[in-house]
This record gives structure tokens, sequence and C-alpha cells, in this order.
């Protein structure tokens, strides 16, 4: 893992309409911190893997002659990036800087002088060395990030050759060619294994779940709607955090607010999820038809008093005992409209526009219609993570009844309150909370661990202020 991963936060897909975000997650400096070690680590290990060719040569050298030199078998035994930081390019990107690194080398030397031959080992250590480079961001056909670097220079300030074996007078002869050529070639080396290292992220970046899988019904798309807004302190990113069927991509008839983010920074990652984001999953599953719960009397628990059979809707509406005596009964609770979810500080509201059937169970099985009524109701919701997945509660707030269409004649509907209420606290509330533990995927990249979350109900939107940790 390297500083690298950070990117696939940034570009998810080919941007082509502007619009507002339904997911705002912000990158800070302590998050590019983080970054930077990681990326240091890996780089690191790259640039060891460094291979440089065999050298020779042929040096008139004054007074003495021609000289002929060779090295060989040249390989890097220690890399060191003491001092290195990652700043951001307002408006730009990001520009990684090394200061003050080195590497060791060493290899096989040769020198034939008129008919004398000698030969040895030699170490090279090459100090003050410096690499600057700027990356670039961009996306693949299938909207995974591509990463690479946009300009890259290195340079060595200083280089020092220890040799073994051999005359001493004959090193002064070549040393010096040496010195120049090595220094020449790795420093052409240093920026291609830069190069090498950023690239070599892309497979990991297509762990990225651009499109990620909820259930059977829904997939979320976290694509980028606009370009990331750069400052010198963090990096936002707007994406799409839309619910979408699966297989039919069908806009909602709503748009998203503006996010705002406050301006926190203890965290490395902060994740605002909108509204838009929350009553785009409603409309999904309303237009999947599973907004809906059959409720029978096998569900209430045994010690309730209240059973659904037309004995007890008959003590509320005799004409139900009259007409179907003695017959078990089934309530279909479905949701009428798409739900809405609203955020205020510290508060997560759901109001849901519903129906409620009633039916009597036939003793042939089939059922008979006794009423139908129209049901508003508001649950209160809290949120949790759990994992990589953003889940939910709900209790009832209150809920309020009316006669749609009826059957059985007139009634109070007033009076069959404790049964529905008993209906929803019992059966319908506890199955939707089932689902809603099972959460959704938030953005993340594969081995991705969050640590040291929080998260906050603010004024249209939840904040989530995490750390991130990668194993693997």
């Amino acid at each position: 893992m390297s500083l690298f991963c950070w990117l696939a936060l940034v570009a998810l897909i080919p941007m082509t309409l502007s619009t507002e975000p339904g997911v705002k997650v912000r990158l800070t400096a302590k998050g590019l911190e983080y970054g930077r070690q990681l990326g240091m680590a890996a780089l690191q290990e790259e640039l060891k893997t460094i291979r440089l060719p065999i050298f020779s040569g042929k040096e008139r050298v004054p007074v003495i002659g021609r000289v002929r030199y060779r090295a060989s078998n040249i390989v890097i035994t220690s890399v060191g990036l003491p001092t290195s930081a990652v700043n951001l390019v307002p408006g730009t990107g990001i520009k990684m800087s090394i200061r003050g690194a080195f590497i060791s080398l060493r290899g096989n030397w040769r020198v034939k002088y008129l008919f004398i031959r000698d030969s040895g080992y030699f170490d090279l250590h090459v100090g003050a060395l410096s690499i600057s480079a700027s990356i670039a961001i961009s996306s693949d056909a299938t909207g995974h990030p591509v990463v690479s670097t946009a300009n890259c220079v290195a340079n060595i300030g200083s280089a020092r050759f220890k040799f073994h074996r051999g005359a001493s007078w004959l090193y002064n002869l070549f040393s010096k060619y040496l010195n120049r050529a090595l220094r020449r070639a790795l420093e052409k080396r240093i920026c291609p294994e830069v190069t090498k290292a950023v690239s070599g992220m892309n497979p990991r970046l297509q762990s990225l779940n651009v499109l990620a899988r909820v259930d059977k019904h829904a997939e979320i798309e976290y694509s980028m709607v606009s370009s990331p807004s750069v400052t010198t302190s963090y990096i936002d990113l707007n994406l799409k955090g839309e619910f979408y069927n699966i297989g039919n991509h069908q806009e909602p008839p709503f748009s998203p607010k503006a996010i705002s983010l406050p301006p926190q920074v203890n965290n490395m990652v902060y994740i605002s999820l909108s509204a838009y984001t929350a009553n785009s999953a409603g409309f999904v599953y309303k237009r999947a038809g599973i907004l809906s719960q059959d409720v029978t009397d096998d569900m209430i628990p045994r010690f309730s008093p209240i059973r659904l059979n037309t004995k007890t809707f008959g003590v509320f509406i005799p004409e139900i005992a009259r007409r179907f005596p003695g017959l078990m009964m089934k309530l279909v609770v479905k949701a009428a409209k798409d739900p809405v979810v609203t955020f205020e500080p510290n508060k997560m509201t759901v109001n849901v526009t519903g129906t409620v059937t009633a039916y009597a169970i036939q003793p042939n099985g089939r059922l008979s219609s006794l009423f139908v009524l129209n049901l508003e109701t508001s649950v209160s919701a809290r949120v949790f993570l759990r994992g990589m997945r953003l889940g939910g509660a709900v209790t009832l707030n209150n809920f309020d009844l009316t006669v749609g269409t009826s059957s059985v004649g007139a009634f109070r509907v007033k009076s069959l309150d404790s049964i529905f209420e008993m209906v929803l606290n019992v059966v319908v509330i506890p199955v939707l909370n089932v689902q809603l533990a099972k959460g959704y995927p938030l953005p993340a990249l594969r081995n991705m661990n969050l640590l040291n979350t929080r998260l906050q109900i603010l004024k249209d939107n939840i904040l989530i202020g995490t750390d991130v940790q990668f194993t693997g």
C-alpha cells in the first residue's frame, strides 16, 4: 500500500455533468501525512529494485595513456528517504518532494592499462539525493481511477567510492569516469522507478467500489460529479452517492442540496452523506415493490391479548364479526409514496405515507377485503457503522390512520389505534430494522479499515469523521 491509494478517492470516472453531490469526501492534511508515510515505504522498496547495466569505457589519461575499465554486477544495497513531503497545490493536485535521500550500491570493477590488469569490488554511496514529482489523476474506460507521474526530476548531490582489492594507484586512473557514468545512470533510473511505483498502484485502485452492490435489489454509485476541489489543507471530492435499481438506473424526481462540511481536521477523512442519498434509496426500494409487509397472527406474540382475527376486530367493527365469523385475518402494510428522510442536528426522521389493507382469510385460503386505511407515520432513526457499511434502526414516533375504503360499513378508526400501534412496533418495525442493520457500503478500497470513527447528524447530512488504516 502506498501514498497513491489515497488518490483512488480523487478520480472515479470521467466527468460529464456538473451537479451537486449526494456524498462529499474530505481528505485532510492528517490523511495526506498517513499516505506520505505509506508512500515513502513503498517507494523505498521500489528503489531497491533498480538494476544498472554493465559499464565499460576507454579513457585517455594524461601522461599515462589509454585506460580501459569495466563495472558489472551492480546492485542496490540500501536506500534511505529521511526527509519527504506531500503538498497540495490549490486547483492542481499533489506534489511529492524528497530531500537528503541516499542510495548505496555495490559492484565489481576491472581495469586494463598496457599489460597490467587488476580487479576487485567497490561500494558507492550516493548522498544529497533530491526527487520531485507531480501526480496526475485520470480514469479508465471502466470508470476506475488511474494515476501517473506528470513530471519527475531527480538530482544527485554527492557520490563517494570505496574500492576493495587491487592496487590503489589504479583506482585514480578510472574512478572519476566511473563515478560520472554511474551518477548519470542512477539519476536516469530514479524517475522511471518513481513512475513505476505510481503506476503499480493502478491494479489496486481497480478495487474501488465505484458501483457498490447493496443487496439483490439495489446498488449505489460513487462516481464523481465534478472535479475535486484542492486547497492548501484538504481535498474535497464530490461523489454521486445515489442508489439505483440493479440493471435499471433511473434518476429520482428530486435533486441533492449543496453540502457544506464544517471546518474539522482532527481525522484523516470526513464523509458527508446527504439526505439525498437516503431518499434515493427509498425511491429505489419503492420502485422495486418491496416496501410492503404482510402481517399474520403467527407473527404476533403469544402473550398478546390482541389477535389478528375477526373476533378481535369484531369488537370494534361488529360487521366484521357478523359477516366473517371465526376467521383469521391478514394485514398488508405498504408504502404508497417514497419515504422522505430529513436530517436535523442530532435528529434523523423518516416520514412514510402508506396504506394498511385488512383481509379475512377464508377456509379455502381466499382473501376477502375488509377495509383499507391510509397511514401517515413518522419514525426516528439512529445510524451506526458496522465495518465499512452504514446501518440504521428506527423507532416509532407517531402515526395517523384514516379510512380509505371499507367493505364492512363505517367505523371509528381511532378505536383501532392500539391494535395498529402494536402491529407497527411488534412486527413491521422489527422486520424493517433487520434489513436496515445490514447497511449499505461506503466508498472504499480493498483492505481499508476505519479507526477512531465519530458519527454526527447535522443539518441535511450525516458526517462521519474517521482515521483510516490499510492492511495487506
